[in-house]
């Protein structure tokens, strides 16, 4: 188990995650979105305008970093070259956090984009110790764990998703990034119910917050199917959830997440408002 501790430069107030088209409006007036984190893959080169661009950002704001491709729960080994790529960055932004998500997108020689889901039993469970320790290990610094959308169960599942994350905490001292949206996404697709979810878990190792948009489709048999897709506003249960969880938590840094059919700044900006006015509530 590595003991490395949170040392956040995050405040506990409303971010969102940077996208270039919004450059100018953060430069003129950043509102209510007082911090920003980067996804580290897109930022993974030696040189160019992206990297400008975080390094002048960088100066202004405190900066989350959180990764995509490391494929955390995967049955091979952590990928070297990213872990290098991925330490270079981390060692000149110095990011106030770091996050991985608690998914697989890994097979053979393959690079699946997507983050897919795994089964909760003991040999996820030391799999996925294994690799957070090796990451925390060589990156030098703690990493957080983000719960997952979920749209399938598995037969070979012997834990439900909380207990699984006390597992790893106890096993590697990570943090927990706890996705609201993925909560009532997850606990829709799987019907149970997100207020349970959210009164049991573990607050004490929640280092941020995300918060983000879903689409509704409909299964094989008719029932409600929601889709992660962080392309729309946060909807009304999902706020309620953020309520209820501040109220047990505290305010935590807290991350306005828009990535596909991105809106325009005000819209993003609206957005970190309602977060700040119920982190507000919360202190």
């Amino acid at each position: 188990m590595n003991n490395y501790a949170t040392q956040s430069s995050i405040p506990a107030l409303a971010g969102v995650g940077y996208k270039p088209q919004h450059l100018d409006d953060i430069n003129a007036d950043a509102g209510n979105v007082k911090w920003l984190e980067i996804h580290a893959e897109n930022y993974m080169a030696d040189g160019g305008p992206p990297i400008a661009q975080l390094r002048h950002l960088r100066d202004r704001f405190p900066v989350s970093c959180h990764g995509v491709g490391l494929s955390i729960g995967g049955e091979l080994p952590l990928n070297k070259d990213h872990l290098l790529r991925l330490k270079k960055l981390i060692d000149w932004l110095q990011p106030g956090l770091f996050s991985e998500h608690l998914a697989w997108s890994t097979h053979e020689a393959g690079f699946l984009n997507d983050l897919l889901p795994l089964p909760y039993n003991t040999a996820t469970v030391k799999r996925v110790a294994d690799h957070i320790d090796e990451v925390q290990e060589f990156l030098g610094r703690q990493m957080l764990l983000e719960n997952p959308s979920a749209y399938v169960a598995f037969k070979s599942t012997t834990m439900d998703e909380i207990d699984f994350l006390n597992e790893i905490v106890a096993r590697t001292g990570c943090g927990l990034l706890l996705d609201v949206n993925n909560v009532f996404v997850s606990s829709t697709n799987q019907q149970y119910s997100p207020e349970d979810y959210i009164d049991r878990f573990p607050v004490e190792h929640i280092g941020e917050l995300h918060l983000g948009g879903h689409a509704e489709d409909t299964d094989d048999y008719g029932e409600k199917l929601l889709i992660d897709s962080h392309d729309n506003p946060v909807v009304d249960p999902v706020w309620k959830l953020f309520d209820r969880l501040l109220a047990r938590s505290g305010p935590k840094p807290a991350l306005i997440e828009w990535d596909n059919d991105i809106p325009d700044w005000p819209v993003l900006e609206n957005e970190a408002a309602r977060a700040t006015a119920a982190l507000g509530r919360a202190a």
